[in-house]
């Protein structure tokens, strides 16, 4: 099953053309048989990010967002407090897997990562960090099995009806 899927980079300093991250989760959406919906690049500013999300999460058409950036420890990085108050449940699994998964490349520095996964209005939304390095390991590790209808024993694609 085809899913439509949104990427959003969160940064003050990546161009379309620098965002590596954002590039890898388009790649893979499209290589995994998904479709683009939607990519942009916002800055680090907590209601610019809540504002385009809160449209993707209003259109229909949109089945997963993917946000890269924004969710470490430092003043400007506030992605997690833009989506937080969006979410109607959190995916807790989500973020304790992608730091449990990055520990063995980033040792205890994995717990400066604020990971987090939820659901708004039936839309799936997971907010990585925002190296493409962890971009790649959520994708390959984490999402990608997830948002494939042939997953075992469960996936998240079978449950979009019922969310």
């Amino acid at each position: 099953m085809s899913l439509r899927i949104a990427v959003l980079t969160v940064s003050d300093t990546r161009t379309p053309e620098t965002d590596s991250s954002g590039t890898l989760l388009a790649e893979g959406v499209a290589a995994a048989g998904h479709v683009l919906a939607a990519r942009s690049i916002v800055r680090d500013d907590r209601y610019a990010i809540r504002a385009l999300l809160s449209a993707w999460i209003a259109d229909a058409g949109i089945n997963a967002i993917l946000v890269s950036g924004g969710t470490g420890i430092t003043a400007r990085d506030v992605t997690v407090e833009a989506v937080r108050p969006l979410l109607d449940k959190e995916i807790d699994g989500f973020g304790e897997l992608f730091r449990w998964l990055s520990y063995d490349d980033v040792g205890t520095s994995t717990i400066q990562s604020r990971a987090l996964g939820g659901i708004a209005n039936r839309t799936l939304i997971f907010c990585l960090p925002g190296s493409t390095r962890a971009c790649e390991l959520g994708w390959h590790r984490i999402l990608r099995p997830q948002l494939d209808a042939g997953n075992k024993p469960c996936n998240f694609v079978e449950l979009l009806p019922r969310l």
